[in-house]
């Protein structure tokens, strides 16, 4: 199961589990529609891809929630 992190790595924009925007690679490193544009949809820490991340339905989030660990670092 996706870790689901909740904020982007290199802006800190919220990016909640149920609503889209968000773009991860394979290890999970998470950055918001802006900042994957910005690095050209690769991944500053591995170099790999940065894709769509699935969103977790609401229904899904009271069982299955996502990470509240927010790795933004100023």
């Amino acid at each position: 199961m996706l870790e689901m992190r909740p904020d982007c790595e290199r802006c800190g924009t919220d990016l909640p589990a149920f609503m889209g925007g968000a773009f991860i690679c394979s290890f999970e490193c998470t950055f918001c529609a802006d900042c994957a544009d910005a690095l050209d949809e690769c991944c500053p820490n591995c170099g790999g891809e940065l894709l769509d991340r699935p969103t977790r339905p609401k229904a899904m989030l009271d069982k299955h929630p996502g990470s509240s660990v927010r790795k933004f670092q100023p």
